[in-house]
């Protein structure tokens, strides 16, 4: 109760700190709160186009940053009516970025002829920002031969189609490091997710007046994008059955620890709203998320964004129609007026005006390589998927070749079209195994060892350092010290996701286990974790869904622990208490191991067995570091995805 206290007074203090850090910033982004601050944005952005490229692209990145400012006010937005507001706010700026993108291509185009290649004799250019690289070719000596060319310095290449040769085009590839477009796709059919809204104490009122109130409480209700529940009501949204052991889950918990709470909101009085709000936050947290509304999608082609991920960002493949380019004469520059934006042709069919539409399967297909970007991982072969029609499809993409020790993936494609590399966003599951080690007073490693993919995460007090094997695509992360959410967001872009989500049990075989005792349990782990390792143990998956069996011991030397060391505690619903068997053993017995005890939890079944020294280790163990471990066990979970 007392680390309790204490995590939840640092962390209203580190959203506070946040909070004013953020204001103090200045680097024009505006509050995605504030309405009016992101509509003076929007159109001082719209109406001013006389600036130069980099000026351009630095706009274009606080948008990027508003844009997903504005994403995760409307996954948190617990007031309905502020859910259509953020959506078109969203909507309106995304379209405002994809045309300054064009804006940028169309003004360097306009000046090709000025920056001819010797060699090729044509204009190719990369141009390379914080989260956007583009790579622009343009056709200008007309080579019946060319068939392509390889932006070397972005690691992107493309092949032409014959017929386009000699045809006034040019050839767009932007790389966006981010993935706008999938929000859209999910933002066409909201998720229906309860609003837990405060009921106000009744009131004394005549009969009819009550009645009347009530109906029209109802028809405002009926016209909201989200239908509110009361407690006692079905969810309004289709998911699958959970065991009524984690539905009762919540109930228990809350009731514990709302005198707590209540003390630690009226304690302090100017700050008492954001505590009372972060506080809030903290007890949904405890609740099972409920899951996401999914579509039944009758075409198998259309990617399921809930199994797949992007990974890598977003490539905007286009054919563009060359602008004119200028005269000059006698000193002075001749310039034809050309209309904004740039034709984009998308179309299957080509010629050699790209804006013509000739027969149908007159076309070679257009190909693309890429070397896969430095900064993500892919532990499988990628899945390229098309944009269309505001989904991501698997279909139209012929060809496919990956050359996984070069980082390479090659493919054709029908048409110039937006594409993406997706993952499996559950192939690191489950868990071939997992070790909580200690390190030393509020340190400790937590090691998982995935399907794919071994990771080990240091902890010290509230940061945590990534250490993986495996190199490629993570020199940004590994060996940087970040605090726990800022580690799992930015292992999750990277393509490494060891954390457990609403859908994941849907997709992975899981050891079912009774949440309650599985949080239990994970609370009192990180509570000694300062002074003892625990690992995974085979029996856990014969024990029973209410009970818990994993291995454990004091360890207070630097290294791995010995093998001998390790024992087998079982955790119950009721007691907790030391095994006789070991891991090794042939078959599993609930029998306790000679001279020990039972007892009501864990911690002091431990404490039995451990000296002085690991016992004030313990103690003395910091709330933000049990908090930080608390969170990284919760977070993957690894009783049941083990």
């Amino acid at each position: 109760e007392e680390n309790y206290s204490a995590i939840i007074r640092w962390k209203v203090d580190a959203a506070e700190k946040a909070e004013w850090e953020r204001y103090m910033l200045c680097d024009g982004v505006p509050d995605a709160k504030d309405q009016r601050a992101v509509n003076t944005f929007v159109t001082l952005w719209k109406d001013y186009s006389d600036t130069d490229i980099e000026e351009e692209l630095q706009l274009c990145n606080s948008a990027v940053k508003l844009i997903e400012a504005l994403d995760e006010l409307m996954k948190e937005a617990k007031d309905p009516e502020l859910v259509p507001k953020y959506h078109d706010a969203l909507i309106e700026v995304q379209e405002i970025l994809h045309a300054k993108h064009l804006f940028i291509a169309e003004k360097l185009l306009k000046g090709a002829s000025d920056n001819i290649d010797p060699d090729t004799r044509n204009m190719q250019t990369v141009s390379k920002h914080k989260n956007v690289t583009l790579c622009l070719w343009a056709n200008l000596f007309k080579n019946p031969s060319f068939t392509g060319f390889d932006f070397q310095e972005a690691g992107l290449s493309f092949k032409l189609p014959e017929e386009l040769a000699v045809s006034d085009i040019a050839v767009r590839i932007l790389h966006t490091h981010y993935d706008h477009l999938s929000i859209l796709s999910r933002l066409r059919h909201l998720p229906q997710k309860p609003i837990v809204e405060e009921i106000p104490p009744p009131v004394q009122q005549p009969e009819e007046t009550r009645v009347g109130q009530n109906k029209s409480d109802g028809d405002c209700t009926s016209e909201l994008p989200f239908t509110p529940r009361s407690p006692t009501s079905e969810p309004p949204v289709k998911s699958t059955s959970r065991p009524s052991s984690e539905e009762s889950v919540i109930p228990a918990q809350t009731e514990e620890l709302s005198g707590h709470i209540c003390s630690l909101v009226l304690s302090d009085g100017p700050s008492k709203e954001k505590k009372k709000n972060l506080i809030l936050a903290q007890l949904n947290s405890l609740s099972p998320p409920v899951p996401e509304f999914e579509e039944k999608e009758d075409d198998t082609e259309v990617v399921n964004l809930v199994q797949y991920t992007t990974l890598g960002g977003v490539f905007y493949y286009d054919l563009l129609q060359l602008p004119p380019q200028p005269i000059r004469r006698k000193g002075y520059t001749i310039l034809q007026v050309f209309p904004y934006p740039i034709e984009r042709s998308n179309k299957k069919e080509c010629s050699d005006d790209p804006t013509e539409k000739p027969n149908k399967g007159a076309c070679s297909p257009v190909g693309v390589s890429i070397v896969l970007p430095e900064w993500v991982v892919f532990m499988e072969m990628p899945l390229v998927a098309r944009w269309d029609a505001g989904r991501w499809r698997k279909d139209g993409i012929i060809n496919v070749s990956y050359e996984e020790a070069e980082g390479k993936i090659s493919f054709e494609m029908e048409s110039f079209q937006i594409f993406a590399l997706m993952r499996n966003t559950f192939a690191n599951f489950p868990f071939r195994g997992w070790e909580l080690r200690p390190l030393g007073q509020n340190s400790a490693i937590y090691t998982v060892k995935g399907a794919l993919i071994q990771i080990s995460i240091t902890i010290e007090n509230s940061q945590c350092m990534l250490q993986v094997a495996q190199g490629r695509g993570l020199s940004h992360l590994v060996g940087k010290w970040m605090s726990g959410p800022a580690l799992q967001k930015a292992m999750a872009k990277a393509g490494i996701d060891i954390f457990v989500n609403e859908n994941t049990h849907k997709y992975v075989s899981i050891c079912k286990k009774n949440p309650r005792i599985e949080q239990f349990a994970y609370d009192q782990m990180a509570l000694y974790a300062s002074a003892c390792a625990f690992s995974w143990s085979k029996w856990n998956a014969t024990c029973g869904e209410d009970n818990l069996v994993l291995q454990g011991c004091e360890h207070l030397k630097a290294g791995p622990v010995p093998e001998d060391s390790w024992n087998i505690y079982f955790v119950g619903s009721q007691r907790s208490r030391q095994l006789e068997i070991t891991e090794n053993s042939e078959a599993f017995s609930t029998d306790h191991a000679a001279g020990s005890e039972f007892h009501s939890t864990l911690i002091h079944v431990l404490q039995d067995s451990m000296s002085p020294d690991g016992i004030a280790l313990v103690r003395k163990s910091h709330y933000c570091f049990v908090d930080t471990v608390q969170s990284l066990l919760s977070a993957t979970r690894p009783l049941v995805f083990s």
